[in-house]
């Protein structure tokens, strides 16, 4: 080993108290970013978890401004044979005038507000998406049932299982249409990403409603390999290339932009916030190591007037920086690997909001550890100039 190595090392170990102070500021400055990356980076990942799902599945199919008038049918026996298609369903949304709920005959509580319906075929759709695990009671079994989510139940005065409801709806040509619903279940989500704002029907009573035989809002596509939904997008729309059908093949990501930007644009200053806060650790190294520079002020004259150069010395303190560095990061990647541990087999929640989807990201851990490495070092080299400043004579002064 070098010997302005060992030199370093040997300083910066006789006084554990300052390698363990300004070890312990690059160890938790590693911690909080990783904390933060746990945290919101987990959350974004369950609330792409949950719209795919509750809501978009994996591929997104919809036609450009426009209902699909191709039979369903067809389109997800064509999606079936796909090797990567695991199922698909068709949707169809819509948006009632208003809903009352009424039990024995008697109104209990008018809502005469937009509210959100959701079409679905009850058969295909458990299969294409996990909709059905946030209900209590049933999915919608027949055609004249109705699945209330939780905010809906709410605002409604909290209608049981077995009562009814009656929504309006217009139809396509402008005509008012009262239809009566049987309440078979309540849906409800953590973080409310699935349809708790909204109604659940039978896909083909919406469609006589609105009087749009066989027609949908959207296709959603659940795939066995979720890495597969760009080439199985570009599949889709290659087959069906006719201008008059204008389709649109969209991945998750796409598909959610406008509820997932914000949410990225969130997670990008937490992260900045959280290297500035590293930033911050590199002063405490600089602290502690000017006062290196202080206690071993004796140390340095006695190797400059044995021939040793102002490079030297420079290296002897870039050394420790180095020792610092590499304790805290080490230490920091423990903690933050432990943290990310915890987090993710005890599927971690705050008072009952998502469950956070954590992932280990090793090439995060790796870049933050070399930044505060770095950090350290850079954070020595003001000290380690100073030290050379000393001249021999006059640094042999101190005892």
């Amino acid at each position: 080993m070098d010997y302005r190595a060992q030199i370093g090392i040997r300083f910066i170990t006789r006084r554990k108290g300052s390698l363990i102070a300004a070890s312990l500021a690059v160890a938790i400055a590693i911690l909080v970013v990783q904390v933060n990356s746990v945290i919101f980076q987990g959350l974004y990942n369950a609330i792409v978890r949950d719209l795919t799902n509750y809501r978009f599945g994996h591929v997104f199919i919809s036609k450009r401004g426009d209902f699909i008038t191709r039979s369903d049918f067809m389109l997800v026996n064509w999606l079936d044979r796909i090797p990567y298609v695991q199922a698909a369903a068709p949707r169809l949304d819509y948006s009632a005038l208003s809903i009352n709920s009424t039990v024995n005959g008697q109104l209990i509580q008018d809502v005469n507000v937009p509210v959100p319906v959701l079409g679905v075929k009850p058969e295909w759709d458990v299969k294409a998406s996990t909709l059905y695990q946030t209900v209590k009671g049933q999915y919608v079994s027949y055609r004249d049932s109705i699945v209330l989510g939780a905010l809906v139940d709410r605002d409604l005065g909290y209608p049981q299982i077995g009562d009814t409801v009656k929504i309006k709806f217009k139809d396509q040509f402008g005509n008012d249409v009262l239809k009566r619903f049987v309440i078979v279940g309540i849906s409800q989500t953590a973080g409310n990403q699935g349809n708790d704002n909204g109604v659940i029907i039978n896909i083909d009573t919406l469609r006589e409603i609105m009087d749009r035989p066989g027609q949908s809002s959207e296709i959603i596509v659940r795939l066995n390999d979720p890495s597969k939904a760009d080439y199985v997008s570009e599949l889709f729309l290659s087959a069906f290339p006719s201008s008059a059908d204008k389709f649109k093949a969209q991945t998750i990501e796409q598909a959610a932009e406008v509820q997932l930007a914000g949410f990225r644009s969130g997670i990008a200053l937490i992260n900045l916030v959280g290297y500035f806060g590293m930033m911050s650790s590199a002063f405490a190294v600089v602290t502690i190591q000017m006062m290196q520079v202080s206690s071993k002020t004796r140390d340095i004259g006695v190797m400059r007037a044995i021939g040793a150069k102002r490079k030297d010395v420079l290296l002897v303190f870039i050394f420790q920086g180095m020792v610092i560095g590499a304790i805290g990061a080490g230490l920091g990647t423990a903690m933050g690997i432990g943290y990310t541990v915890y987090a993710k087999e005890t599927h971690m929640t705050f008072q009952g909001s998502l469950a956070l989807e954590v992932q280990y990201n090793w090439m995060g851990i790796a870049q933050t550890d070399i930044m505060a490495f770095v950090l350290a070092i850079i954070a020595s080299i003001y000290p380690a100039f100073k030290a050379t400043k000393l001249e021999p004579v006059e640094a042999m002064r101190f005892a």
